[in-house]
């Protein structure tokens, strides 16, 4: 019985992350945050604090490992932290839908906003610093139309940037295609 016990005093049950909504990212000051960061690169670290993409949080929450908090006590809901987001980012929904579904098959995604992108995404098994991502990645809705002149501007910025350029479509279930397209020589 006391064996019994000293095992389970070691194993604890998972904490969620505390954040905190702040403009248009979320934010965190507890150790579990950089835990998380360390293990599977949630957030980015800044002056002490992880700080979430609104995307990533969402993520978060769905999963179960972190809590929203609107000022010191008010929790944010699912339903409310979409209604936020949609105000702050119009597509964000068709954002989310490309972030959740490279995460769920093992990619780690990052903001591209200095690269011209929504999203940059490393390879499976590949950590941001370790090397360098492999696609930059425009999610749009199927019902959306794009003239040439911007599938070039796409296709050179993921070229000027040595990465690939990856189109997510989403659909109207939320399902995502992906379209990869590279310059190729002759």
């Amino acid at each position: 019985m006391a064996e019994k016990l000293k095992i389970e005093e070691k194993i604890k049950p998972e904490e969620k992350i505390k954040a905190q909504f702040a403009r248009e990212s979320v934010y965190s000051e507890e150790e579990t945050s950089r835990e998380l960061y360390n293990q599977s690169r949630f957030g980015e670290l800044k002056e002490g604090k992880v700080s979430y993409s609104l995307v990533e949080a969402l993520y978060l929450i769905e999963k179960k490992k972190m809590d929203v908090f609107e000022g010191k006590k008010k929790q944010i809901t699912v339903d409310e932290f979409i209604r936020k987001a949609r105000k702050i980012q119009p597509n964000f929904w068709i954002k989310y839908c490309v972030f959740r579904d490279l995460r769920s098959r093992g990619y780690i995604v990052k903001t591209a906003l200095k690269f011209g992108a929504d999203f940059r995404v490393y390879d499976r098994g590949v950590k941001p610093g370790d090397d360098h991502a492999k696609w930059i990645v425009y999610p749009v809705h199927e019902g959306e139309t794009l003239t040439w002149t911007e599938w070039a501007a796409k296709n050179r910025v993921a070229h000027s940037t040595r990465k690939r350029l990856l189109m997510a479509v989403v659909d109207e279930e939320a399902y995502v295609s992906y379209w990869e397209a590279r310059w190729v020589r002759p």
